[in-house]
């Protein structure tokens, strides 16, 4: 059953970013009409949907990979910022981030270490702060 799905997605454009994007709209979208009534959404999420399956088993690639390019493109500046500050989240369990009283540039520093004396490697001031 593995190998002829496999076959039949052959050639085809399969799940990008661009769908993940489609489906999870069509998702918020089911539910919120779910919860509100609107059946208006429900018919967008029904066409959005129906746009991401059409997508999926595509063969025309050049169009799919441009929709997809043109995606990705429009929406390269919001991910950059999401995926800053899922960092800066990941990194606040192991570090604390201080900015630099003289010249506002972020330092990262350990926590647990006490009361420690912090170096700016960008105008070299040393300020005191407790990590």
């Amino acid at each position: 059953m593995k190998e002829k799905f496999i076959r039949f997605m052959s050639g085809r454009n399969g799940v990008d970013e661009l769908n993940r994007f489609l489906l999870i709209v069509t998702l918020i979208c089911y539910f919120v009409s779910l919860f509100t009534g609107w059946k208006l959404l429900y018919s967008i999420a029904f066409v959005l949907l129906f746009y991401a399956y059409f997508r999926m088993f595509s063969r025309n690639l050049y169009k799919r990979s441009a929709e997809n390019r043109t995606y990705l493109d429009k929406t390269a500046n919001i991910r950059y910022k999401w995926n800053a500050k899922l960092s800066q989240l990941k990194q606040l369990r192991t570090h604390h981030i201080y900015k630099c009283p003289t010249c506002r540039q972020k330092i990262r520093v350990p926590r647990g270490k006490g009361r420690i004396e912090i170096r700016c490697p960008k105008c070299q001031s040393t300020f005191i702060k407790k990590s």
